[in-house]
């Protein structure tokens, strides 16, 4: 299993494909397909049936997946940088291989 540098909460700028340039909060990083879900980015519609939870049914729109290789992370003061892996005492820290500091 791979370790990924991107994790849930964490705000990312998309580097590639439809929606290069837009920038949202990570929701959810699914690790087995090595895709997160953006918030507020690479939105689609998906045609519901009527069910329980929604009687009516009806076109929805979602975010859907996109590959960790089109996402930077981007630092405090909105720029994007690579993440590394640093030793603080005795904790693994991520950090901003750009200002060198610690997310």
């Amino acid at each position: 299993m791979t370790k990924f540098k991107i994790k849930s909460g964490d705000t990312v700028r998309v580097t590639a494909g439809d929606h290069k340039g837009s920038d949202g909060k990570v929701v959810k990083v699914l690790k087995d397909k090595n895709k997160a879900i953006v918030e507020g980015v690479n939105m689609v519609k998906k045609h519901m049936k009527p069910s329980a939870q929604s009687p009516q049914g009806g076109i929805v729109e979602k975010e859907a997946p996109i590959h960790m290789s089109n996402l930077s992370l981007l630092t405090s003061k909105g720029e994007q940088t690579r993440v590394g892996f640093k030793m603080e005492g005795d904790k693994k820290v991520r950090f901003s291989t750009k200002s060198n500091e610690v997310i």
